[in-house]
């Protein structure tokens, strides 16, 4: 599934690929809000994303990722 993130001061959004769920995902980032803490999510290449929680603008997470075509790696 595609995630977004928007980070206050930053021109870009953070972007990432994710094989966890919709729900797990939002339950993250509403655990993050509430607790102050960094928001941590695992793109779908084993690396980890950090952001934390006062500098989120946004989160968009998007329907699931199929089969993708094109170069990739």
């Amino acid at each position: 599934m595609e995630i977004k993130i928007g980070v206050q001061d930053t021109p870009r959004e953070v972007q990432l690929d994710s094989d966890q769920s919709s729900e797990d995902v939002i339950a993250a980032v509403e655990k993050a809000l509430k607790d102050g803490a960094n928001l941590t999510l695992v793109d779908d290449r084993g690396r980890t994303v950090i952001v934390p929680a006062a500098k989120i603008a946004y989160v968009e997470v998007g329907a699931p990722t199929k089969g993708r075509v094109g170069f990739g790696g």
